[in-house]
């Protein structure tokens, strides 16, 4: 799911700016939830604990994106590195 994400352009920063987003949101539906309804303070708190919920999700996924564009950064200089390296060989092999 991670790499399907990844592969979409889905990047970790999108994710950590969603979570810090639905902490907002979270809050913002809490106290809209407080003034605008009759339901009480008990269904306030149900939706700011629904919403707030989300947040770790996007962070953990955020993580777990920032280490598969990790793993990617390494394997993609590693390939380079083993092209320079094999360059080298060859250059010497005459000499």
């Amino acid at each position: 799911m991670i790499k399907k994400l990844h592969d979409m352009g889905i990047k970790s920063g999108h994710m950590y700016t969603a979570g810090l987003c639905s902490i907002g949101l979270a809050f913002g539906s809490w106290l809209l939830s407080t003034k605008a309804e009759a339901a009480g303070l008990d269904r306030a708190d149900r939706w700011g604990i629904f919403i707030g919920e989300w947040a770790p999700t996007f962070f953990a996924v955020g993580v777990a994106l920032r280490m598969e564009e990790t793993h990617r950064d390494l394997d993609e200089s590693s390939v380079g590195m083993f092209e320079q390296e094999s360059t080298r060989s060859r250059s010497h092999a005459g000499v």
